[in-house]
């Protein structure tokens, strides 16, 4: 953006705004390329800044952009270009009473709309996204979070092209007109901020259901889609009901409306959104059947659909104030969807899926220009600030108030919380208030988790007197200074442990013979004393992951193997796997960086190869997880200068060893698991992970095993988890008759799945992830194919995400023709969407971290971008960037 650098909006600015709004009634009157909104608004001013018979008014200063307008009246007269100003994306006026109505009328072009933010088409759909500031495209308002009112919408369309006509609330009146257009008018008796509002038309197919709630009144439940998709609802109907009755009964929450509708569209920057009774989501995150989505896939929706329905109270009832307090609602919601899945599936494994999530993704946003706190102090765009700081480590933070308080406190808490903000805009403050208050705790030192940047970081030593018994632990606390900020101050960490013996029995950590206990550290250096030892134990160190930190105890590969056997904490034999994995391939990587020979491990071998023998009625899902590597993204966050190459090479030797020395095993268990019937229940996504990951370990071998096992199995597949599994393996193996049949499976599954949208998706991202040389040159082919849609974020993700962000050997090769690939895409899209724009650029952001080598080709790429006319969205990144302190 070269013409005016743009303003940096901060929190201690924050003022009310001068007027209310009591009441918004709006008309469309839809057409593709000319949409008529009238929108009527009630305002008063704002007696708290402006006391009765305070003079002059102030003026009304309204937020608008892209729009044409067609008219404007204040209080019936209408006003001519006298009477208001617009300056850039502002209109300005001068009310003449303290309670007044505006009547404006806007045109608008949702064909043209690529941002999908405001009213936009989707295909032959009208649909809106309207958080974070997307409500200002429709009309000019005061689209801000804490300004909430009343709804009333009329929608008029073609009848024919528009048959369904939805928005907010419950629907009042419906009639068709003389012209042949439909009009459907909808009430929303809740006050809401215009983020919430939602719009959607056109000829969709509708599943129904319904719900009986907690005090028997019954909700008609709708899930519209295409009609070819309208097979795919039955899932996310079943996950809705259960996550209905899940926070009835562990949150006390009822459902507030008498309907409840999800919307299914192909064209969405997020993942879903939940405006109140009416749910947009994107069509990935809420179609299913076996045989189109994955195991993974089904666990998402169930997820996604909880998270939204259950913002109903935690979002829309209770809002944020500013934008700064997205966290009130997106970690809260996280935390509490998260709770949900770890009831209806495998708990350890969901928490091992999230922790993974945080290290690889959080932690690294956390070290990198565009790191900020929980509750950030300022933005540019706040789109750039729907991040897993935000999100994620927002959820860890709610979690640990969770386990401070308990399962029992937290309901207090969260009842008292929903009691005194119900209908308001408030701030995290005022959750954690209702924390203490309920609770009767204080948590200020607490409250620095959602002020102070980066991750703390815990250092443990120990030692142990043989006289006396005595055990001692000494944890010391740090967290990363960031330019520009004062030194962080030590945060009240929660710290989960436990202790083994040496042949691995828990030994009681309280007085009253309990295994576990929590640590409180809250000053820079704790030592814990515990009595009454025999010998020295092993700590058991951050069980469930209790806070989000990193952790450094110096554990031998003994200890963690000991600890992977045995630890009572599932969570924690998955961490030691990981460990204990990590060292060896850490230190392959300074082998190889030496020019020296590798060796393996025969601990790892003895390792893996017990969990192959996992006694029956263990967790499949489990062992799966824990059998896998280490990603390399989870590698490189641990190296201080990333060498893509040589952590590729290393965790690639490991997997070849494993293969070879545990053939026979990973053989017998891909036999045994094969050919059984799909089933969505735990035991049996657990038993398909483990078959999967032990088939792709095979893969690592050169040899046709593994390539004739896939061919097989991709033949005799009843599920899309088998299908995409031996697809992905027929990529990755290594002998050369992987080659002729993964070209064969490619074409077929290309030629079965070519209408399907959502299965064409995974399609890209195997090709575009696989870790071979050539892979940029077949994502440069398949740009060209005719089922990839340039403008569509789904696509964008599979193909040029699932490449830059997924595929860091390829991506970072040396030549520097990744970087050249995300420079291109990402200026073309940010000619249309923003939002798409500045977070496909991600990878490039963190280019202080690679060797000198590559930091220079993609500084040099920044800094061609910031050259160029750029939106906030991806001025604000690429500027933070190149500006990233050491």
């Amino acid at each position: 953006m070269k013409e005016a650098q743009p303003a940096t909006i901060w929190l201690k600015d924050y003022k009310q705004p001068d007027y209310w709004i009591e009441t918004t009634d709006l008309l469309f009157e839809l057409e593709p390329d000319a949409t008529r909104v009238t929108a009527k608004v009630r305002f008063c001013l704002n007696r708290s800044r402006h006391p009765a018979g305070a003079t002059p008014l102030p003026p009304l200063v309204l937020d608008g952009q892209d729009l044409e307008l067609v008219s404007l009246a204040l209080d019936g007269t209408p006003l001519t270009g006298s009477d208001y100003s617009i300056a850039g994306d502002k209109l300005h006026l001068q009310p003449t009473a303290a309670t007044f109505e505006t009547e404006i009328q806007t045109r608008i072009n949702p064909l043209a709309n690529r941002s999908l933010e405001g009213l936009y088409c989707s295909g032959n759909l009208y649909c809106t996204q309207c958080e974070a500031e997307g409500f200002r495209r429709i009309t000019y308002y005061l689209d801000r979070p804490d300004v909430m009112s009343i709804f009333t919408t009329r929608i008029i369309a073609d009848s024919s092209r528009c048959p369904v006509l939805l928005s907010n609330g419950n629907m009042t009146e419906q009639k068709a007109l003389e012209d042949g257009r439909l009009s459907v008018t909808w009430h929303d008796p809740f006050k809401k901020p215009s983020y919430l509002f939602a719009l959607v038309a056109g000829d969709l197919a509708c599943v129904q259901d319904s719900f009986t709630t907690m005090n028997g009144r019954e909700v008609r439940l709708k899930i519209f889609t295409e009609a070819h998709n309208s097979t795919k609802c039955d899932h996310a109907m079943r996950s809705l009901k259960k996550a209905m009755r899940w926070d009835e009964e562990v949150y006390g929450r009822e459902y507030d409306l008498d309907v409840f509708m999800i919307v299914a569209v192909d064209d969405f920057n997020m993942g879903a959104m939940e405006n109140k009774g009416l749910n947009i989501f994107n069509s990935s995150c809420v179609l299913a059947r076996p045989d189109t989505a994955t195991d993974a896939r089904f666990q998402v929706i169930e997820a996604i659909v909880a998270h939204e329905y259950f913002h109903n109270w935690s979002g829309n009832r209770v809002t944020c104030r500013d934008w700064f307090q997205l966290s009130l609602k997106e970690g809260l919601t996280v935390f509490r969807d998260a709770m949900f899945s770890a009831d209806m599936n495998s708990a350890t494994v969901k928490r091992v899926e999230d922790v993974n999530l945080l290290r690889t993704r959080q932690f690294a946003e956390d070290a990198g220009p565009m790191a900020h706190p929980v509750r950030p102090d300022n933005f540019i765009e706040i789109s750039n600030f729907y991040t897993t700081t935000v999100y994620e480590k927002g959820a860890e933070v709610v979690r640990m108030i969770h386990n401070i308080v308990g399962r029992e406190g937290f309901r207090k808490g969260t009842d008292l919380y929903f009691e005194r903000h119900d209908g308001q805009a408030v701030t995290t403050e005022e959750f954690v208030r209702a924390m203490e208050d309920a609770n009767q705790v204080d948590l200020g030192q607490f409250r620095l988790w959602y002020c102070q940047a980066g991750t703390p970081v815990i250092s443990v030593t120990d030692s142990y007197d043989s006289e006396s018994g005595d055990y001692s632990l000494t944890l010391r606390q740090s967290c990363p200074r960031r330019s520009g900020q004062s030194d962080p101050r030590p945060f009240h960490i929660p710290v989960a442990m436990g202790l083994l013996d040496a042949r691995g029995g828990a030994l009681p950590v309280t007085p009253e013979g309990a295994t576990t206990r929590v640590l409180d550290l809250k000053e820079p250096e704790q030592t814990f004393v515990f009595t009454g030892l025999t010998g020295k134990p092993v700590p058991s160190l951050l069980r469930d992951f209790s806070a989000p930190v990193r952790l450094e105890y110096d554990y031998s590969r003994d200890d963690l193997m000991l600890l992977m056997r045995h630890d009572e904490d599932g969570f924690i034999r998955w961490d030691s796997s990981q460990q204990l994995a990590a060292d060896l391939i850490l230190e392959l990587v300074e082998r190889l960086q030496q020019g020296k020979g590798l060796d393996m491990d025969a601990r790892l071998v003895q390792a893996w190869g017990s969990l192959l023998e996992a006694p029956a009625g263990a967790d499949p899902a489990l062992v799966a997880e824990i059998f896998q590597l280490p990603s390399e993204a989870w590698l490189a966050e641990l190296m201080d200068e990333v060498d893509v190459d040589n952590i590729h090479e290393a965790r690639k030797f490991v997997r070849q060893q494993l293969a070879q020395a545990l053939k026979e095993p990973l053989l017998n268990h891909v036999r045994r698991l094969s050919g059984r019937e799909w089933s969505l229940d735990a035991v049996a996504m657990g038993e398909r992970s483990l078959k999967n990951t032990c088939l792709s370990f095979l893969a690592a071998l050169d040899e046709p095993l593994a390539v004739d096992l896939a061919r097989q199995q991709y033949t005799d597949a009843t599920n899309m988890t088998d299908s995409l599994a031996a697809l992905r393996v027929l990529l990755h193996a290594q002998h050369d008759s992987g080659v002729s049949a993964t070209q064969e499976v490619l074409a077929d599954f290309a030629a079965r799945w070519k209408d399907d949208t959502n299965v064409m998706d995974l399609w890209f991202s195997s090709q575009a992830s696989c870790p071979r040389s050539g892979t940029l040159a077949r994502v440069e082919a398949l740009m060209a194919h005719p089922a990839f849609d340039g403008k569509n974020p789904n696509k964008m993700r599979a193909l040029i995400a699932a490449f830059c962000d997924g595929n860091l050997v390829q991506f970072h090769d040396r030549s520097g023709a990744g970087y050249a690939l995300l420079e291109r895409e990402v200026v073309r899209a940010d000619a249309f969407n923003p939002q798409l724009a500045a977070r496909l650029v991600t990878p490039l952001t963190f280019w202080k971290r690679y060797d000198k080598e590559r930091q220079q080709l993609m500084r040099a790429t920044l800094e061609r971008l910031q050259g160029k006319e750029l939106s906030r969205d991806l001025f604000e990144v690429v500027n933070k960037s190149l500006a990233w302190a050491d």
